[in-house]
């Protein structure tokens, strides 16, 4: 866990002193083929959990309107917000609106989703655990 710690606070303090730089964080990625969402969604691994470092960081950014359909991460992730406006909903729970700079804590096992507004895009970096161990992945 303190690894875990550790990266996330890295990868917060990386991400604020690029964008300082020159307002691009990461590059936007492939656009996804998955059938697990609805708009254009694109993807890009920053860095792969692997037997040494048992983290993943990816980003995705969203179209205005894009959104996953509901998920699970069966071991927990992180959403760092990068750019636009979106929404976060757990099941049974209120609808909520995420800005750029907001940190969400998506819990393991609650059912969510998240996506763009209909007029923003939407941007964040997720960080989880390796697919082998309970992670069902970064999206």
């Amino acid at each position: 866990m303190k690894k875990f710690i550790a990266i996330v606070s890295f990868v917060i303090m990386s991400t604020s002193i690029v964008a300082a730089q020159d307002g691009q964080i990461f590059p936007k990625g492939e656009l996804a083929k998955t059938k697990t969402h609805t708009g254009d969604v694109w993807l890009k691994s920053l860095n792969a959990a692997d037997s040494v470092i048992d983290i993943g960081v990816a980003t995705a950014t969203f179209a205005p309107g894009a959104k996953l359909d509901w998920h699970i991460h069966p071991a927990g992730q992180i959403l760092l917000i990068t750019e636009g406006v979106g929404f976060y909903q757990e099941r049974g729970k209120a609808k909520q609106v995420v800005h750029k700079g907001d940190v969400i804590k998506c819990l393991p096992g609650v059912p969510h989703w998240h996506g763009a507004t209909a007029d923003s895009t939407f941007s964040y970096l997720a960080v989880g655990t390796n697919t082998a161990k309970g992670g069902h992945g970064l999206a």
